[in-house]
C-alpha cells in the first residue's frame, strides 16, 4: 500500500502562485508515476500534471502548460505542483495520484483546495 499526504492549498489572487506538496509513503518503491488531478464543482476530476518516477519524464494538461511545474525529490518520496499565473478557472479541489507499475491501479490523497479569486 502507499499512503498520500497534500499539503499547500490555500486562497490566492489571480495572477498568484501556490506550491502543493505530495509525501508518499509505503511501498513506493512500486510507482511508475505521481501527478496531480483536479475537481472543480460540477465537472468531472481532470488530469492536470504527471511525472514518472525513475526518469523524471513531464506530462501537462494543455490548460496548464507554462504556468504549472511538476518537480520531484526522490530522496523525500515527494512531489511538487508549482502554480503560477494562476486563474479563477483554477479553482478546484487537487487530488495527488500515484500509479502502481504494470498495472491499472492508482492511489489518491484527501485533496486539497484551491480557491483562486478574481
Amino acid at each position: 500500500q502507499v499512503q498520500l499526504v497534500e499539503s499547500g492549498g490555500g486562497l490566492v489572487q489571480a495572477g498568484g502562485s501556490l506550491r502543493l506538496s505530495c509525501a508518499a509513503s509505503g511501498r513506493t518503491f512500486s510507482l511508475s508515476s505521481m501527478g496531480w488531478y483536479r475537481q472543480a464543482p460540477g465537472k468531472e476530476r481532470e488530469f492536470v500534471a504527471s511525472i514518472t518516477w525513475s526518469g523524471g519524464s513531464t506530462y501537462y494538461a494543455d490548460s496548464v502548460k507554462g504556468r504549472f511545474t511538476i518537480s520531484r525529490d526522490s530522496a523525500k518520496n515527494t512531489v511538487y505542483l508549482q502554480m503560477n499565473s494562476l486563474k479563477p478557472e483554477d479553482t478546484a479541489i487537487y487530488y495527488c495520484n500515484a500509479a502502481r507499475a504494470y498495472t491499472d491501479y492508482h492511489y489518491w490523497g484527501q485533496g486539497t483546495q484551491v480557491t483562486v479569486s478574481s
